[in-house]
């Protein structure tokens, strides 16, 4: 497993246990992540992508509403929402990551931990927001892999 693969792991776990528990962002934070025992670099990554996802949960959460708007947001299942929430902060804070890898990631990690249907769901509603970022010029992302900010 990649790095990057067990940091989204440990901050699908960071993120469902602070949506639950109602602990602190830090102590959860603390708790899952940084006392995990893995790599440093797995760890800044996860603690990066989960102070991230849940920064910013309501703002990526109306997006998700705004384009699953033929479901009821509360009847998404958690780890889609998460999962969701994860790529999309990606898409908008992580200029580095191509948004195909963030999309392939969500749907990866989906199969393993989710609904059968979690993959196709998910799927489809980031290649909608995907778009919209991009119509909207918001979209930032520059690297390898990368072409002048269009994914690939």
């Amino acid at each position: 497993m990649g790095t990057r693969r067990k940091a989204r792991e440990l901050v699908l776990q960071a993120c469902y246990a602070f949506e639950f528990s109602g602990n602190p962002q830090l102590q959860v934070l603390e708790a899952i992540i940084l006392s995990s025992g893995e790599k440093p670099i797995v760890v800044t990554f996860a603690a990066s992508l989960y102070r991230k996802a849940t920064d910013h949960a309501e703002e990526v959460d109306s997006m998700i509403k705004k384009w699953a708007a033929n479901w009821e947001f509360s009847r998404i299942a958690i780890i889609d929402r998460i999962l969701l929430r994860m790529a999309i902060c990606e898409f908008m804070h992580f200029e580095d990551i191509p948004p195909k890898v963030s999309i392939d990631e969500a749907i990866e990690i989906a199969k393993l931990y989710s609904t059968e249907n979690s993959g196709r769901f998910i799927n489809g509603l980031l290649d909608a927001i995907l778009a919209h970022l991009e119509k909207q010029g918001t979209l930032k992302k520059a690297g390898r892999g990368l072409n002048d900010g269009q994914h690939k």
